[in-house]
């Protein structure tokens, strides 16, 4: 006896354009496929037809996807529809994946430059360097929109609060502090800066968090940054302080 498996079937309506093809329309048919179905995939051509495909339907944004006859909606509602992401009312505001990308890309470089290096994935230095080169990235993550970023900065910072200029000099200071400590370089002047923005961060942090118990999103990764203010937001500034403390220490010692 033999059966047959029943072929699941979705209809697709996206943005096909001359000058547009709609990515999200893309990533809808990239999905469905990927979850077994066959895809009836209707191209909307002009805007006028994508307005009146709009208008027909009672929708404001495309692609629309539909199986069994109902409208599962745009590419949000799809991934909700096979529970890869949780529906709206269950979905947090704030996100740590920003941060942890940013750790776990330093974990992986640190080694491989002590690989280069010394021939082996651990070594002294490879933990400074996982140190050093967190606060370069996360850096870089501020200087794309410093304004933005000294803005949120402002909610928490002691020192930005009474000097509002130090928001904007901030991740300066902490890409030199983080390029220098890289290059093992001109320690005189990085373990300073590090050791200054570590301890205001550090104290700012823990008295916005564990004293004033107030719940803010923290511009350790810039200014549209969605991690909350916390254990992670206190890290960084932890880790740039003991960086900052061990670096002279090291050169006395060493």
């Amino acid at each position: 006896m033999t059966t047959t498996k029943q072929t699941k079937t979705a209809i697709l309506y996206r943005m096909v354009m001359p000058d547009h093809v709609c990515p999200f329309g893309l990533k809808s048919r990239h999905l469905l496929k990927s979850n077994g179905y066959e895809v009836e995939d209707h191209h909307l051509t002009t805007r006028e037809e994508t307005d009146g495909f709009m208008e027909e339907h009672g929708v404001k944004t495309t692609p629309q996807t539909f199986i069994d006859g109902k409208r599962i909606g745009g590419y949000d509602d799809l991934r909700v529809f096979f529970k890869l992401d949780p529906p709206p009312e269950e979905q947090s505001e704030t996100s740590y994946k920003p941060v942890i990308a940013i750790f776990a890309v330093a974990l992986l470089l640190a080694p491989g430059l002590s690989w280069h290096q010394y021939g082996t994935l651990l070594s002294l230095r490879a933990v400074e360097w996982f140190i050093s080169l967190s606060m370069t990235i996360l850096a870089i993550q501020k200087l794309q929109d410093v304004e933005s970023f000294s803005t949120m900065f402002l909610n928490y910072d002691l020192l930005a609060r009474r000097w509002v200029p130090y928001g904007r000099i901030y991740p300066f200071g902490e890409a030199l502090a983080g390029i220098l400590m890289t290059a093992g370089a001109l320690v005189w002047l990085s373990a300073p800066v590090a050791l200054f923005i570590g301890i205001v961060g550090t104290v700012s942090i823990f008295k916005a968090v564990y004293i004033d118990k107030r719940e803010l999103k923290c511009a350790c990764v810039g200014g549209s940054s969605s991690v909350p203010l916390g254990f992670v937001s206190l890290t960084e500034s932890v880790m740039m302080t003991l960086m900052g403390i061990w670096m002279p220490l090291k050169a006395l010692l060493f």
